[in-house]
């Protein structure tokens, strides 16, 4: 295969698939109820922080396009976006809640072992009330939902629009 050729086959250059909210309408108006129920209780920037994280590594753009501009209305700072990708390395850029908040989005995001490990769930329980938790772990796997809704069917970023 070509480097023309490989580029082709991994580079998504297309149009949305199809349109969920569309053809399924009751299926998105659930994803929307779940979502807003997920939040409730939970620090909109916390919120905001692990959608972009988790969006990251499941490569969704049009979720990382969506909660970085809905992180800078929450009063997200320009550089802690920035360096959200490489937040163990940024010290006390986020603050030992945050950190914990991102430690477990990524255990859940990526459970590749099967497992989140007690370690990560023991951090994020020591920052969180077991309420404000459940509500972080419920933002976690629901942005996680929304990326694979939104990678299968090649939703674009806006950009802005």
């Amino acid at each position: 295969m070509t480097t023309t050729q490989t580029t082709q086959t991994t580079t998504h250059m297309h149009g949305q698939r199809i349109n969920l909210a569309k053809l399924a309408p009751e299926v998105y108006r659930a994803m929307v109820a779940l979502d807003a129920a997920a939040r409730k209780g939970l620090d909109p920037v916390v919120a905001e922080l692990v959608k972009i994280r988790s969006s990251q590594l499941n490569h969704c753009a049009f979720c990382i396009d969506m909660h970085t501009r809905d992180a800078r209305r929450a009063g997200e700072s320009e550089e802690r976006i920035y360096l959200l990708s490489a937040w163990e390395e940024a010290g006390p850029v986020f603050t030992e809640k945050e950190q914990a908040a991102l430690a477990l989005a990524e255990a859940i995001t990526v459970i590749t072992d099967g497992f989140v490990p007690d370690a990560v769930y023991e951090r994020a329980a020591k920052h969180f009330e077991e309420e404000e938790l459940a509500h972080l772990i419920a933002v976690v796997f629901t942005i996680n939902a929304w990326n694979r809704i939104a990678v299968s069917t090649r939703m674009a970023p806006t950009l802005g629009r």
